[in-house]
């Protein structure tokens, strides 16, 4: 059974009496340990997929079973569980928190989830190690580069061990040999088994993943078998 499954998966905006349809009937499996890329230009309704997918939005239509849960039959309640406890995001601009420093960020996932103080600590600090961040443990993200607040947002989005992690446009706010070191720390985190969604307007970056879904005017373009993609797992 596959972690992800959408079937027929709509997502329509009414505006002005027309009707819009960011996402119109997407049927798509994602099976655990892949890495996959959505990639599409502005517009195509990428971004509105990975919102549904990652239980930001809702589908106007359709059915989403997420390890083993609908997610369209969900309250808001057990959605935000969802998202705290099996889902990880990354997104193009960070989102720390200035007044935190870096193991603070990394340890909210697990505030609300309610965990002990020292286990929190614990935690965050494998995690900052994972990403090569322990030493800027006590810093504010303004005393870090580009590339080490990604990866301290890696480092929090990975803290809860969720069975899926979503990656928004992740180095489209750095430089080329910064955003190559973040692709590379993706690969090496899909080499160690987890699964990775990775949403991109570049087909470069797209390329670097052993499948593609391709989003064009709503609907799935293109995509390949996950089970031929080489890096699923059981």
């Amino acid at each position: 059974m596959p972690l992800v499954e959408l079937r027929n998966v709509s997502k329509i905006y009414h505006l002005g009496g027309e009707e819009i349809r960011a996402l119109d009937d997407v049927t798509l499996d994602i099976l655990a340990g892949e890495f996959i890329s959505i990639i599409g230009p502005s517009g195509s309704g990428k971004s509105t997929l990975m919102h549904i997918l990652g239980c930001l939005d809702s589908p106007s239509k359709g059915t989403i079973n997420l390890d083993g849960t609908l997610i369209q039959n969900a309250r808001p309640r057990e959605l935000a569980r969802i998202r705290n406890e099996k889902i990880g995001f990354v997104f193009q601009f960070f989102n720390l928190l200035p007044k935190l420093n870096v193991l603070q960020n990394v340890e909210l996932p697990m505030i609300y989830s309610g965990m002990p103080s020292g286990d929190r600590q614990e935690r965050a600090m494998a995690a900052l190690k994972l990403v090569g961040m322990e030493n800027r443990a006590k810093h504010r993200p303004m005393q870090l580069s580009g590339g080490q607040q990604q990866r301290a947002a890696i480092a929090r989005a990975l803290v809860n061990n969720p069975r899926i992690i979503f990656a928004d446009e992740p180095t489209g706010n750095l430089d080329s040999n910064t955003g190559e070191a973040i692709l590379q720390l993706f690969c090496q985190l899909s080499q160690e088994g987890r699964t990775i969604a990775l949403v991109t307007h570049d087909p470069e970056i797209a390329g670097r993943t052993p499948r593609r879904i391709e989003i064009r005017d709503g609907k799935v373009a293109t995509q390949a078998d996950p089970k031929l993609s080489g890096l699923a797992r059981n």
